[in-house]
């Protein structure tokens, strides 16, 4: 609802400030980095208005607000928010006879998915922005997914039928268990793991029995054979000429399997590791891929619709996608873990699909790194997470962003496996000689002027033999 006078002068006779209100004078200005962390308190709250014009002290009377006059200024903060929240804000000025009053209309964060402003997930606590609890922060990442996935994709079934359905050899083969017998051992095996359901004499499938072990998710409906991944291999670098295009129809547990063998296959070659092992090795390392393709099928949002895990193949790059933002930074994918589908990670790593919690971005880094390619991007859209994987480059061709990320990438993955970067490492990583201690010196002080990383103050700090620790190391 677009705010009105009418509007506004209901909410200055509120009686309280209710959970979906802040006020703030704000008479000539109010700080941009502020109003970001109120934004992202009043979402985690599901959404509101923050209204600027009006004393934040009862009786509420209109002052004036001159905070963002003007279309420019209101478009530019507007995009600032769009940037760094990822929701779109509308801005609404109001001509009140005591001045000018400027509300904020904030929506909800997406279910499930908590906001948080460079790693702080902030919440109101009377007139001051605090914290959110561990347990409030818990309660969000619960929200919805676990429901979605508990739903039935299929319901008024027999044992033939859900065996019909789902892909049970594949089931036992993956947890390493002797296939049953009988067909009741094969459903109660899993109704133990929650797959399927009994509802009166029959049985119902669940939407991640379907999404792991579906033999055809076209059989289920077109909701769910949208999610399917879907493969589009291009000729070039860019969309102009497509050389394959396959969208999957098992579920991702089924196909798993060969989904990274034709992803890999489907790369072109490695020439400049070739000219040293002395074989065919193509351009990204299967482990990479297999990671990657993992993660972003464990991670995705499944309450978007309309939208699934794509991979995507240019001759220079390949991209890998999936719904959904993250709820932590790209630059802690290498050491932290948090899943939106615990119960479908939970599982796909006794598949042996996914590593343990955290292990499996330091994976893909560390084959990067041992194929000397240029570091992997991580980058996060409106409402989709992408992974790119770069083709071959010489440490000279590679820009300065990427000798920065691929610095900081070394620099934690040295951290996580009980290491520290050093100048030395970094040229190992690179593949450069002692010659270039200077441009990696170079290098090592950019990233800490990126903030990117730091001294570790337990070694020596002699420039040659200084060891560096990711900034958010302890």
């Amino acid at each position: 609802m677009t705010p009105t006078l009418a509007r506004l002068n209901q909410w200055l006779s509120a009686s309280a400030e209710s959970e979906i209100l802040e006020f703030k004078e704000a008479r000539s200005q109010f700080d941009s980095n502020k109003l970001i962390e109120y934004c992202v308190a009043i979402s985690n709250e599901c959404g509101g208005h923050l209204i600027f014009g009006v004393s934040d002290k009862k009786p509420r009377q209109v002052v004036g607000t001159n905070a963002y006059a003007g279309t420019p200024d209101q478009n530019s903060i507007k995009a600032r928010i769009l940037e760094k929240l990822h929701i779109r804000i509308e801005l609404t000025e109001l001509q009140h006879p005591d001045g000018r009053v400027l509300v904020f209309s904030i929506p909800s964060r997406p279910i499930g998915h908590p906001l948080n402003i460079d790693g702080r997930y902030l919440m109101r606590s009377g007139e001051s922005l605090v914290a959110m609890t561990a347990d409030y922060l818990k309660s969000i990442f619960a929200e919805g997914q676990s429901n979605w996935l508990s739903l039935f994709a299929k319901e008024d079934l027999d044992a033939d039928a859900v065996v019909a359905l789902l892909d049970t050899q594949t089931f036992f083969d993956l947890l390493k268990l002797p296939y049953p017998s009988s067909r009741d051992g094969v459903v109660d095996k899993l109704a133990s793991e929650q797959l399927i359901v009994k509802k009166n004499m029959f049985w119902a499938i669940t939407n991640m029995a379907a999404m792991l072990l579906a033999k055809d998710l076209n059989a289920f409906s077109l909701e769910l054979a949208r999610k399917s991944p879907r493969v589009v291999v291009y000729e070039g670098v860019d969309k102009t000429a497509t050389k394959d295009d396959k969208p999957g129809v098992k579920g991702y547990a089924v196909g798993f399997g060969n989904l990274v063998e034709f992803i890999h296959s489907a790369a072109p070659l490695n020439k400049s590791v070739e000219q040293v092992v002395r074989e065919e090795v193509k351009m990204f390392p299967k482990q990479a891929l297999r990671e990657l393709i993992a993660n972003a099928l464990v991670h995705q949002d499944f309450l978007i619709g309309g939208m699934s895990v794509m991979i995507e193949m240019y001759s220079d790059r390949v991209e890998i996608s999936n719904p959904g933002t993250p709820p932590i930074k790209v630059e802690r994918f290498i050491d932290e873990y948090r899943s939106r589908n615990e119960r479908l990670a939970s599982l796909m790593r006794r598949f042996g699909i996914c590593e343990e919690k955290g292990s499996g971005v330091d994976k893909v880094i560390h084959a990067v790194e041992a194929y000397q390619l240029p570091p992997p991007d991580f980058r996060v859209g409106e409402h989709r997470t992408t992974a790119i994987l770069y083709a071959h480059q010489d440490f000279s061709k590679m820009g300065k962003e990427d000798r920065i990320r691929a610095c900081y990438q070394h620099c934690s993955l040295m951290y996580v496996s009980n290491k520290k970067m050093s100048n030395q490492s970094l040229r190992d990583r690179f593949g450069l000689p002692e010659t270039k201690v200077a441009t990696v010196s170079t290098l090592i002080s950019a990233a800490k002027d990126a903030g990117l990383i730091k001294p570790d103050e337990s070694e020596t700090m002699s420039t040659r033999y200084a060891k560096y620790v990711p900034f958010w190391a302890q």
